[in-house]
Formats: structure tokens, sequence, C-alpha cells
């Protein structure tokens, strides 16, 4: 991990957190955390649970055409890059769980990359359908109008590229090939070479209507799920908020927990979650109660579950370190490795006891 990219993530998250405490009656926060019942805490950690099996799911389907994987055996997996998304910062779990899929399963990362971008894209999308979905019954602060707006052009964009690439995979593969022989230097060339086709493959889920059909369908009922527990947490605090106001704050947290910050989206998952609450009359300091204990119902069950399985795998803190380095340089550092492997079904990192 670069020293600059913490400390960047670091202010984020100070200016974040800034916004959102500013004025917080400390006394009466502290009176609302102890009254909340946490017995609600149950079903909401078991609803999160299952959007995430429902997670693993979606991810297996986009792997298909590179390899069929049981959603049991994916599933830990996926649990171990969320756990690395909450300790790393810039989203580094994504990567280390494309290490772990090469690793446990011998699938190229530039491939299973574009399958975690091709996620990461549906759910900004529906995030997106969120927002719109329920401006009629929960208007957007006006604050946040413009962060929507540009999310909306980048999301629409990044999907309309990827369609394209899955719809005309060899004539822009001739076109990369033809930049690689021109622009890049003789040494790297046979590393560059095939990249593209691999990353192409991953996206091979929109090419069919179908497959695109019920990856969207899916990802609703993802966001939906956990929206659900939102609700949970939410009666947790004696509150009563149309679910409509819930489905706002999980789509206005979410895009802005995409901005770098601290591990564990500190700052930008509070700042917006408790703008929402008080706009809908909530006051501050049950907002920000509310708020932090969602924060740690999503974050820490799925952590010490990573954890868990990272033990389980005899993965290393190393590991994570190594999936943090093939994120800066992820052409290179996979090909080495490759290399060294001598590729296909060795192609697997060495196992670092924790």
């Amino acid at each position: 991990m670069r020293s600059w990219k913490f400390w960047i993530g670091l202010v984020v998250s100070i200016v974040f957190l800034t916004i959102a405490l500013r004025g917080l009656d400390l006394q009466l926060f502290w009176q609302v955390v102890v009254d909340a019942n946490y017995w609600w805490l149950l079903p909401a950690v078991a609803v999160y649970f299952v959007g995430v099996w429902l997670r693993t799911w979606r991810w297996r389907a986009m792997l298909l055409p590179l390899r069929a994987i049981a959603v049991p055996r994916l599933f830990p997996t996926v649990v171990i890059g969320y756990m690395g998304n909450n300790v790393y910062p810039a989203r580094a779990g994504e990567v280390l769980r494309s290490y772990v899929l090469r690793r446990n399963e011998a699938v190229p990362m530039s491939a299973s990359l574009a399958t975690v971008v091709l996620e990461r894209l549906f759910d900004g999308l529906v995030m997106l359908l969120f927002i719109f979905a329920t401006l009629p019954f929960a208007p957007l602060p006006p604050t946040y109008q413009w962060f929507v707006l540009v999310l909306s052009s980048i999301f629409l964009v990044a999907l309309s590229a990827f369609m394209l690439l899955a719809a005309r995979p060899q004539r822009l593969s001739q076109f990369y090939s033809l930049l690689v022989d021109r622009l890049s230097p003789a040494r790297v060339r046979p590393k560059l070479h095939g990249l593209f086709d691999r990353f192409v493959v991953g996206l091979q889920s929109l090419r069919s209507p179908r497959e695109l059909a019920m990856i969207s369908v899916v990802s609703v009922a993802i966001w939906l799920i956990e929206t659900l527990t939102y609700w949970f947490v939410m009666h947790a605090f004696g509150l009563n908020l149309p679910f409509a106001v819930l489905m706002l704050m999980t789509a206005v947290i979410n895009l802005f927990t995409t901005i770098p910050s601290t591990p564990g989206y500190v700052g930008t998952f509070h700042a917006p979650g408790i703008a929402i609450l008080m706009q809908f009359g909530v006051a501050h300091a049950l907002a920000t109660g509310f708020t932090i204990v969602l924060h740690m119902t999503l974050w820490l069950p799925i952590t010490l579950l990573g954890a868990i399985f990272m033990l389980r795998q005899s993965i290393g803190w190393s590991d994570m370190e190594r999936a943090a380095t093939l994120k800066e340089r992820p052409v290179e550092a996979e090909t080495v490795e490759l290399q060294t492997r001598q590729g296909g079904a060795d192609d697997i990192a060495p196992r670092v006891v924790l």
C-alpha cells in the first residue's frame, strides 16, 4: 500500500466525518446508542448474508464463460474480497477476490477482473435506478444532485463501452493489437498481447439478452435485500421511515463510498446517510446512532467471516499485499507470475500461512 493513497483517504474521511458530526450532541447520541434494541441486528445480519449469497450466484453466472464454479465453493472467495474492501483502501478487495480466484481455480485475473468491474457497473446502475424510482416519494437533497448526474453519465458511458467490447471483440482486438505494436516497447509486447482477449472473455454475459436481463434482475434483488438490512437496523432505533427513504439512503451511501477514503468507507458512508435521515425529520443524534450501528452491522460480520476463510485457506496478509501490488501493476505483475508458474492450472500463487 502506498502512503499517498493512505493520506488521501484519511483526509477525505476526516472531511466527511467533520461534516457528519458537526454540531452533534454527544450526550444525546450516547443515550440513543445505549437505548437501541440490538436484537434487531440478528435478522439484519442474516438478511445481509442472504444478499452476499445472491451476489456469489451472480458472480458465478458472469464467470461461466471462464469456468463453472459451484456457489458454495465460490462463496468464501467473495467474502474474502469484501473483507479486503473493508480493511484495505481503494477497494483493493476487488483485486484480492480475483487473486484468490486465480489461486484456487486458475482463472486468469484479467478475465475475472472484467466480471468484477461489470458487477460494480451493474451495482451503480441499480443505485441510480433506486434514486430515480424514489424521487416522487423521497426527494434527493439538492447538494447531492450534481454528484448523481455525474455518476449517471459515467455509468451509462461505461456500460455502452462494455457492450461494444462484448459485441465486437475481434475488431476491437485488432485495434488494441495495433496500438500495442506501435506504442509499447518490444520487450513488453508479448506480455500485453492476449490481455485484451482475456478481459473480453469476462464480458461474455453482455452478449446474451437473456443473461443481461437475468443479471439486471438479480442485481435489483441484491440491493433490495440490502435495503431490508437497513430496515431491520432502523427498527432497533424505534424509527418508522418509509421503505423508499431507505432505498434512497442505500443508493446515496453506496454511490458516495466510491470516493476514495480510509478502509471501511469511514466518513463517506456516514455523512450521506446522516444527511438523508435528517432531511426526513430524524434528529441528528438519532440519525448518527442509526448510521454508525448500520455501518458496523454491514462491516464487522463479513470482515470476521472473511478472516476465518483466510485462515482456512492458508491465505496470509502477504497475499493481500501481493494483490494490492497487482492492482497497481496488473499487466506486468500477473504476466511475470504466469511465466514463473508456466501458466494453466499451475498458475496458482504460493500459499502463505497466516
